[in-house]
């Protein structure tokens, strides 16, 4: 991979990511994925105090089926339960298919529930933040990640290029989403939209939306 695609790529993730500042918190909710390590993240913030609960949410998708024995929120309740997680503090919903799913399901576990410490992978945050203000925005919500380096965020099953192209995809869901009311507008700099049209031309458009496939 050439080190343009790289700085492109790099581009792409440090604007996905967030990382909000971190407090007290009603409940966590870790959004199924993937990404086990999201599961360990929620665990580590419970073990630190910031909640007394967690909900993970999450059925199967294209990149899990198969992946796990069952639905992404089961596997990530029993990653946390090996983490030390007691199984009480834990709820589970397994239907949500998507990020506006995971949070409108998981919003039914919460009730009343005013601070939300939502956990998701590094390059989902941003689309995390712009869903959760669209679908829950009468809660304070914070968005985190695991902490992981573009470097070792790869995995056997969702390698570099398939990192990239998640991250092209979601950023040019953002427009038409926010049109649909699927979530809130997100100003693109010009500078990542950028990055994006070279690595689209460079061909990493395994994860574009059907529209701008002309599909």
């Amino acid at each position: 991979m050439n080190e343009d695609v790289r700085r492109a790529a790099r581009k792409l993730w440090d604007f996905h990511c967030i990382y909000d500042a971190l407090g007290p918190a009603d409940v966590i909710i870790g959004l199924g994925s993937y990404d086990i390590r999201v599961a360990l993240r929620c665990a580590e913030l419970f073990h630190a105090g910031h909640a007394p609960r967690i909900v993970f949410t999450g059925a199967s998708g294209n990149w899990t089926r198969g992946l796990f024995p069952g639905r992404e929120a089961d596997a990530f309740r029993e990653a946390a339960e090996r983490a030390g997680v007691p199984a009480g503090a834990i709820a589970v919903e397994a239907e949500a298919t998507n990020i506006g799913e995971n949070i409108r399901f998981s919003r039914d576990l919460a009730p009343g529930a005013r601070d939300v410490i939502l956990v998701t992978k590094p390059q989902t945050q941003r689309r995390c933040r712009a869903t959760m203000d669209r679908q829950w925005p009468e809660v304070r919500a914070a968005i985190t990640a695991p902490l992981t380096a573009y470097e070792d965020q790869p995995l056997p099953h969702h390698d570099e290029r398939a990192l990239i192209c998640e991250m092209v995809g979601d950023l040019r869901r953002f427009r038409p989403y926010a049109e649909l009311g699927f979530q809130t507008a997100v100003a693109v700099p010009d500078e990542v939209a950028a990055a994006a049209d070279l690595l689209v031309d460079a061909g990493f458009t395994d994860h574009l939306p059907k529209e701008a496939l002309g599909g």
